[in-house]
């Protein structure tokens, strides 16, 4: 006999539709995460037309990353003390203005700046999407939940060069932003029908040294990661940046421990799953992003494709992900996430090998074909495990969850392109000092071995997952 859902309730007791109030989420974070790389197969235009460095175009980037980072810790603080649908409306408000302004800048600092904008929404947006989404569904339908979650934050990134690299090479770079303004105020108006409040509001007590902290700590770490991605690991000011973030994060680490109303609750890492499925969907989104930025520098600078051809071959995958993320939440409902990540995780290792042998006369198909085949083993680890882990955790500590798994998934994206990126830099060094005629050139080299750096992150991550236990089968069992 099948189960009968009932409708979700709002904090006043009152019934609602779920189909819109979820559409509203996932609509709203679609637009926030294409954003992250919509700019990449457009830089080179920016920098001809602001006459600037590619290390300055960069930031662009980079500080879209980095504002977003500093911004989601203080989401679980803000979720607390702002009506959710007040909050949503806060961050949505905030990425439209900076979308207008990116898309009206004459000078790069303007441009510059509104991207700052945009990712001070973009921070605050995804782990409230994701708190939502867990409120929303019930425990048993979570999987199918994060699935649909799954096809938006994996997805987006994937899609953003194919569309920017074709509207750049037609149109201005400007109407990137154009196209994205209209589709954000059509979810405004959908966000004013569907949007409700379903986080009981707690009112925590305002803790401006734990705010501080928790900014310096973590934008002083993602800016040295930053660095040492654009400028090499030797750099001193990279590591300077780096032990100040570890310091100031530390100390953020044990006021929280000490406070009675914590601005962040760290204590979520007292659950074994949560922290294990944290971690390995950390490295897991290591490798997702530093592939993605490999494989266009392989099809472009080794096969000579253009930047559109480059983010078609990227599309495949894709579309693989987007089809399996709800299928992998709908089996994780069922069967729970061990064995299916389990699985995952070595179709993603056996698929991941084939890079590490790359030539210039590898055919495209087999790149597109073992990079899809990556995707589907992505598809039934990333999710699964990011569910399991958030399941672990009474209510009132999801949107602490959610913070801290979001911003353990930001530290990591910004780790895996700087470590791959890095490896491949260093590797391409050593062999152009030690080239001589052999049948591989040294960015082969270099991207062979950045793609090894990668498939051992994937191998760390199965002999992790299995140590994750069994779920908790009560609530009392849980984190509150």
């Amino acid at each position: 006999m099948s189960k009968i859902y009932t409708d979700p309730i709002d904090i006043n007791g009152n019934s609602f539709k779920r189909t819109g109030f979820v559409l509203v989420l996932l609509i709203g974070t679609f637009l926030m995460i294409i954003n992250q790389t919509l700019l990449v197969t457009a830089l080179p235009k920016i920098m001809s037309e602001f006459e600037i460095s590619a290390i300055n175009a960069q930031w662009l980037i980079t500080s879209f990353m980095l504002i977003s980072g500093i911004m989601i810790p203080t989401s679980a603080f803000l979720m607390n003390s702002i009506s959710n649908k007040s909050l949503y409306f806060i961050a949505i408000g905030s990425f439209a203005l900076g979308t207008v302004i990116c898309g009206l800048s004459n000078t790069f600092s303007m441009l510059l700046f509104g991207r700052i904008i945009q990712a001070l929404g973009s921070g605050l947006i995804i782990p409230l999407m994701q708190t939502l989404m867990f409120l929303v569904y019930p425990a048993e339908r979570r999987g199918e939940a994060m699935g649909l979650v799954g096809i938006v934050i994996a997805f987006s990134p994937a899609i953003a060069p194919t569309i920017s690299g074709w509207i750049v090479d037609y149109y201005h770079w400007r109407y990137l932003f154009f196209i994205i303004f209209p589709l954000v105020m059509i979810n405004i108006i959908l966000a004013s029908y569907y949007m409700k409040n379903i986080i009981k509001i707690t009112k925590p007590k305002v803790d401006f040294l734990s705010i501080v902290m928790s900014s310096l700590g973590l934008g002083a770490l993602l800016y040295g990661i930053s660095i040492a991605g654009n400028i090499g690991w030797q750099n001193k000011t990279s590591w300077f940046f780096w032990a100040l973030g570890i310091i100031i994060i530390g100390m953020f680490t044990r006021r929280q421990l000490k406070l009675k109303e914590p601005f962040l609750e760290l204590r979520v890492f007292n659950n074994k799953t949560f922290t294990l499925s944290t971690i390995i969907v950390g490295i897991i989104f290591m490798t997702m992003i530093g592939f993605e930025i490999l494989l266009p520098i392989y099809t472009q600078s080794i096969k000579g494709l253009s930047a559109l051809q480059s983010g078609l071959i990227l599309l495949p995958g894709a579309i693989v992900l987007g089809v399996i993320s709800p299928v992998s939440g709908k089996i994780f409902d069922k069967y729970g996430a061990k064995n299916i990540s389990i699985i995952g995780l070595v179709i993603l290792s056996v698929a991941s090998i084939p890079f590490l042998f790359l030539t210039k006369d590898t055919p495209i198909w087999w790149v597109v074909c073992f990079y899809s085949l990556r995707m589907l083993g992505m598809g039934f680890v990333m999710m699964p495990l990011a569910t399991a882990g958030i399941n672990e955790l009474a209510d009132n500590m999801i949107s602490h969850g959610t913070a801290i798994n979001n911003t353990v998934r930001q530290v990591f994206a910004s780790l895996g392109s700087a470590l791959m990126v890095g490896v491949m830099s260093a590797s391409v060094t050593k062999y152009s000092i030690e080239y001589n005629e052999s049948s591989l050139s040294p960015m082969l080299h270099g991207l062979n071995n950045a793609f090894m750096t990668g498939l051992i992150l994937i191998v760390i991550s199965v002999i992790l997952c299995f140590f994750i236990s069994s779920p908790s089968k009560s609530k009392n069992d849980k984190i509150s």
